[in-house]
């Protein structure tokens, strides 16, 4: 067995919305750069010792609930990249449930407040972070897509290692 690492949690999407989103991501990322699928963290580190807990309250969270719907509501300006921005307030609100339960061990950049994303570019010239927004923008509508569940996974500095799936009913 592995050693503990950190553990970054994140929304799935249905299958089909998936495929959209990293379609995207393997279009406009830097592909030496590109080693995830494309993804909506909801945490970016929290510390392994929490696995238990996280688990339980991760199942918690999507037993029987149908899946939350999210809105693909326009894009992000991430400096070096673009983002497609998700809405979803039953989505937020399991973040926040998570969050306060955790607040003690949360890094600065999860207790800061959560901008919900998929990023489809990043660390590239500021100039074609710019022009991609524009021409994305340009064909861009807002659509739905439904939250199919919660995942966790170990970050040891490349691609990420799964741990945990819950689906919502």
């Amino acid at each position: 067995m592995s050693e503990p690492a950190p553990i970054i949690v994140t929304a799935l999407f249905a299958d089909e919305d998936h495929a959209w989103f990293d379609k995207q991501r393997k279009a406009f990322f830097p592909p030496e750069r590109n080693h995830l699928d494309a993804h909506l963290t909801m945490f970016h580190h929290l510390p392994p010792t929490l696995l238990p807990e996280l688990k339980q309250r991760l199942a918690a969270a999507t037993r029987g609930i149908p899946p939350p719907q999210a809105r693909i509501a326009g894009l992000i300006d991430l400096g070096g990249g673009t983002a497609y921005r998700i809405e979803s307030g039953e989505l937020e609100a399991i973040r926040e449930s998570l969050g306060e339960a955790f607040a003690p061990m949360l890094t600065p950049q999860d207790a800061g407040g959560w901008r919900p994303h998929v990023t489809v570019q990043n660390k590239v010239a500021r100039k074609d972070a710019v022009a991609l927004k524009q021409r994305l923008e340009a064909e861009f509508h807002s659509c739905t897509v439904p939250i199919a569940g919660l995942a966790s996974f170990y970050y040891r500095g490349g691609p990420w290692e799964a741990i945990s799936r819950h689906m919502f009913a």
